[in-house]
């Protein structure tokens, strides 16, 4: 069916192009529109005929008198998907309209169409953001969203996964990115939308049965080219109920993740999730008790002979100084902090420290 609004832009669009007075009518021959506003709102039976047959009906000075509500004109069927959702009228004498009634209603039907398709995809865009805030928010799902997942078949579908993808800035057109990610994974998407502000979600099903890596690096370079930003990987579950832990793996993966990072997985941050859920003042008293008194330097060094997994030879050149001096470096350490950073244990609570000082 066309909305008031929708005919009120068809006789302002095709108005000013003919010169000549439209009609935008509903199924029920009532003027939706028109550029006589005396007549908005009146029954016009030429359309309620036109409405009830399907076909063209031409009115001229001739049988004028045989209708009420109406003016001379063409008035045509317009059509949507091959049902009848309207009328379009055309005032002035009909043998000098032949020309231009089929342009007016072939140009009509487009408009309709364009309309009525943004419509649609805007109304199921809106139904997968409320389907996917109520999967996410940990409340009981209401009896519209449990039909709705049920009638499009997630409850039969296992593993599942959710991807955050956080924008650098507002894209120029959000719904065509959503678009074209939904297509980067063909049938795998089952929903895409606006979680926050700046930030899409996706929620991918039979996530087992792809090549993820090479599917997310592949994601991340159409985002550089189109949309730039940061991409945080949930963890998998087996149910479309369950998709609420992946999303929080997802959300803590972009939280925890270092700005730079674009591809951040939630297994490489959960042991800094796990952590931050105590007091931010008693992770600063452990990270400063354990690294008191080492510089800069010697924090540095820590790091990168902790991310060569504790090998000499690595450290010395990512530092790009002599394994002596490497030596002497370690050896002030253990002196200053009585952990030995080469011995496994004590390795990993510098490890800890130091992360938590960078977060």
């Amino acid at each position: 069916m066309i909305t008031k609004q929708l005919a009120e832009e068809i006789v302002a669009q095709t108005t000013i192009r003919l010169n000549r007075n439209l009609n935008v009518m509903d199924t029920k021959g009532m003027i939706l529109a028109s550029g006589e506003a005396e007549r908005i709102e009146k029954i016009h039976e030429g359309a309620a005929r036109v409405a009830k047959t399907g076909e063209t009906v031409a009115i001229s000075e001739a049988n004028l008198s045989d209708w009420q509500g109406v003016k001379p004109g063409i008035n045509m069927p317009i059509h949507f998907q091959g049902n009848l959702v309207g009328v379009i009228g055309i005032t002035g004498n009909p043998e000098e309209l032949k020309e231009i009634s089929t342009l007016v209603q072939l140009t009509t039907e487009m408009m309709v169409h364009q309309s009525l398709i943004t419509s649609h995809i805007e109304w199921n865009r809106k139904r997968n953001e409320l389907i996917f805030e109520e999967l996410t928010s940990g409340k009981p799902l209401s009896a519209a969203v449990h039909e709705r997942i049920f009638q499009i078949g997630l409850e039969g579908k296992m593993s599942f996964m959710t991807l955050l993808i956080e924008l650098k800035k507002p894209p120029s057109s959000s719904q065509r990115i959503i678009e074209q990610l939904e297509a980067h994974f063909d049938s795998h998407t089952v929903i895409a939308g606006h979680s926050q502000l700046n930030e899409i979600f996706l929620l991918v099903a039979g996530a087992g049965t792809l090549n993820l890596e090479e599917e997310l690096y592949s994601l991340l370079h159409f985002l550089q080219k189109t949309a730039p930003g940061r991409i945080g990987v949930g963890i998998p579950v087996d149910s479309i109920f369950d998709i609420r832990t992946s999303y929080l793996a997802a959300r803590n993966a972009l939280k925890f993740g270092k700005p730079d990072q674009q591809l951040i997985y939630f297994e490489d941050v959960e042991l800094m999730a796990l952590l931050k859920r105590n007091p931010q003042d008693k992770l600063e008293k452990f990270a400063d008790r354990i690294l008191n008194g080492l510089s800069d330097t010697l924090c540095q060094t820590l790091a990168e002979f902790l991310a060569c997994n504790k090998n000499h030879a690595d450290t010395s050149a990512r530092l790009k100084i002599h394994r002596h001096t490497l030596t002497y470096r370690l050896k002030k350490i253990r002196e200053l902090t009585r952990l030995d950073p080469t011995e496994f244990k004590d390795a990993v609570v510098i490890y800890l420290a130091l992360a938590l000082r960078n977060s």
